[in-house]
This record gives C-alpha cells, structure tokens and sequence, in this order.
C-alpha cells in the first residue's frame, strides 16, 4: 500500500472512529434515562396508596396542564386509551393509562412512569412522538412526582389496546424510533432563560412543558419532526390547521392583548375567535382548569414572541364574478349567523371580520367546518357551545372554495385563494356528503 493510500485509510478510520463516539455520544444522551432515577423503582402504581391529598391535587393540576385526558379517553372510558391519532405513517391507538395490571399501567414502577412520560420508554418500548414526551421531558421532578399521586388514584379499566397495529412498516417497529430519538430529542429538563421575569418563565414552562402546544402549532419535517426554526408558526394537524401564535398582527396574536388570550384559553373563545375542533377539546379537558395566573403567564410568554414571516397577501377585490356570486352565496346562507359585515354573534358565533386564523394561508380547518360541520368548545363560563352544520350536501367543491374566499377576502380581510382541487380532496378523505345537483 502506499504511503498516500495508508494515509487516507488511516484518516478515514479515524473518522469512522469519531464518528462512532459521537453517535454514541449523541445516543447516550437522547436515551439516557438518568434523570428517573430521583423515582421509586419498587412499589408498582396498582399498589400505591397515597395519603398525601395535596400532592394528589396538584397532580391532577398537572394532568390537567398536561392535557392527558383529551388523548387518553377513549370510548372505553377516563383514560382507558384507544383514542386515534392518523399520521403521514399510519394510525396510532392512545394507550390504557389506567392502573389495570394486565391491560393498563398498573404493573409500572414510579420510575418506569418517569421514564415513559419524560423520555418516551414504555413499558411495550419506545414511544411514538405522538405522546408529547419532547416537551413533558421538560417537566419538573416535584410535578412527575406529583402527576404519580394522581395516576394512583385512578380507577383501573380493562381495555387492551394495540397501540400500533395501523402504522405502515418500518414504522411499525418501536426500535426504530430509537435513531429519530437521536436524531430529534432533546431530553434536557427545563432550563430558565435569563434576565426573564418568573412570570414569563411560568408561561414558557407551561407551552413548552405541559402544554405541549409546539407539537400541534410547529410544522413538522419529512420524518415528522417540529422544524424549530418556525417554533410555533402554524401548521396542519390531520384535517385541520393549527394557527400562527406568534407576534404576526396578520394570522397570528399580534394584535391580541393578554386579557384577549385569557379569555380564549379560559373560555374558549374570545372577541375575534372561537375554539372548534381539536383545539375545543384542548380548551375542555385541560386549559378551563388552570388558573388565571398561569394562563397570564402563558398570554405573557405568548406575546412576547417575534413575528413569523407568514405575509399579508393582496386581497382578492370584489369584482370577479367568482366573488360576486360567493357575496349573494354569504348573504343567503350565512348572513344570519355570522351577520352581513362579518361581525359574528356575541360568544356564539365568531366574527369574520378581523379573524386572524380565518386568514390563514393553509385553509384546511375552515374547509373541514364547511364540510362536516363543527362545534366551538363547551366551557364552565361558556356552556353553549354553539355548532355549525355542514355545507357539503349543499355546496359543491367551487362553491364551497368561492365562498370561503368571499370571507377571507372581505371586512379588510385579505388570504390566498382556497383551491377547489383542496376542498375536493378533503371531501373524499372526510368522506363528506356529495352535493345535491340543483345546487
């Protein structure tokens, strides 16, 4: 071999060689479990009985910032699991989370409960990032603690549930995850940011930790990652399009003020937006419980976030035949509701005029609600919880596209046009009625 070959082989051994180490490395970190280590490995949560009611009570504060119920309720009963969650990948089951021996958690350690929750490591394997372990990885020690008390107190339910018996191969296989664990997951606990006051802390502990909101309001990558350079920007959840929450006055909250988001998160609705679909939920089983002072603190953290480079388009003008049809369409079928200027009806119907989600480049949430109807969230200070019918029977897929860019585009709103081509694929996946010829 010649001296120019050895050097090269040698040069590209020890790359291999540091390589290797920092895959290692990299492996070590994103698996490591050490942080469990502050918890019970003995006692198992079928066994545990907690006599601490404080400790019990703020657990369930924790479940409730956690929002554990909106996705562990199933049909089969309070965290009995089964809930369904489709991906680019396939379909994912919620698991049991009851203390059920055989079909539940109930043969798990406070340490494997930790190891689950915090760094994704159940006791079937690892997890799918459906289960928002990349942000409960940042939950206090004292709140696991606390969250443990709680789980005890669960009434155990029989429920087996084969959590991923619908995803596609590979995806299918848990080990598998291990390499988007390393490649993706930052297991890290909460670290406070300096010069912060301890109320934006509080905020920034409860989106990021508990509330996990980035996983629903951050765009994803090919390999379904949050892309955290666009934190918090958007993005399509299933059928629906989570909103822009950062500062962007055009579709995100630059132009609410603190009490506007309170009320939003308290209610569920506010002066300019009403919670439906997946976000009605969020607002029912966790964000109504938490108290005024923690949803100031998130309202503060919110706010204090930099605009999203998501632009104001130019808005489609009043004159194409399209839009004049779509404006005598809004007049007959909408007007009652949602009133001739779009001012909306009080806590009932939300106002078009001014609604940033409204004016959103992704329309998939309006088109959904067009097609299969829709109903805002249902809360103590807000119990109506008015519905919306669908339009499919009614509309076909031009008509239902002219009309949403009629209110998209009217009141000094201004959004990119809704393709008909969207509304009729999201027809035939929602398996939506199919219009009636008349009309």
């Amino acid at each position: 071999m010649s001296k120019t070959r050895k050097r090269i082989a040698l040069g590209a051994g020890a790359a291999a060689l540091i390589a290797a180490a920092g895959i290692g490395i990299w492996g070590h970190r994103a698996l490591d479990t050490s942080r469990s280590a502050v918890a019970d490995a003995t006692v198992q949560l079928a066994d545990v009985r907690s006599a601490d009611r404080a400790a019990i009570r703020r657990g369930e504060y924790v479940m409730r910032a956690a929002d554990c119920a909106a996705c562990h309720n199933g049909t089969k009963g309070v965290f009995a699991g089964g809930y369904r969650f489709d991906t680019n990948f396939g379909t994912v089951l919620s698991s049991n989370i009851t203390p059920d021996r055989k079909t539940g958690i109930g043969t798990m350690t406070e340490r494997a409960f930790f190891n689950a929750v915090r760094h994704g490591q159940g006791s079937k394997g690892l997890l799918y990032p459906a289960m928002p372990y990349t942000a409960y990885a940042r939950l206090t020690d004292r709140d696991m603690h606390d969250l443990w008390a709680y789980m005890s107190t669960v009434a155990p339910i029989s429920n087996a549930v084969d959590e991923n018996a619908g995803m596609m191969f590979p995806f299918n296989i848990r080990l598998a995850l291990a390499g988007w664990d390393m490649l993706f997951f930052d297991p890290a606990p909460y670290r406070p940011t300096a010069g912060r006051s301890a109320e934006w802390e509080r905020g920034r502990y409860l989106v990021d930790g508990g509330g996990h909101c980035s996983v629903c309001h951050s765009p994803r990558n090919m390999l379904g990652a949050e892309k955290q350079s666009r934190y918090l920007e958007g993005a399509r959840i299933g059928f629906w399009h989570a909103p822009d929450l950062t500062a962007n006055a055009h579709v995100g909250l630059g132009r609410d003020t603190d009490a506007d988001i309170v009320e939003y998160l308290k209610t569920g609705g506010n002066r300019t937006a009403i919670a439906a679909g997946p976000m009605a939920e969020v607002v029912e089983h966790s964000l109504q419980y938490l108290s005024d002072a923690d949803l100031t603190a998130m309202a503060i953290y919110l706010k204090s976030l930099p605009a999203s480079n998501n632009p104001r388009p130019d808005p489609i003008g009043a004159e194409p035949p399209a839009m004049k049809r779509a404006a005598l369409r809004y007049e007959v079928n909408c007007s009652a509701c949602h009133g001739v200027r779009g001012e909306g009806m009080g806590d009932m119907v939300p106002p078009f005029a001014g609604n940033q989600a409204l004016q959103s480049a992704d329309a998939s949430s309006l088109i959904q609600v067009m097609l299969v109807g829709g109903r805002a969230a249902s809360t103590h200070h807000k119990p109506t919880g008015a519905g919306m019918p669908s339009f499919a029977w009614k509309m076909d897929d031009r008509q239902i596209a002219e009309t949403l860019d009629y209110v998209r585009n009217s009141w000094g709103n201004a959004a990119r046009p809704v393709r008909e081509a969207d509304v009729a694929r999201m027809r035939k996946a929602a398996s939506a009625a199919t219009s009636l010829p008349a009309n």
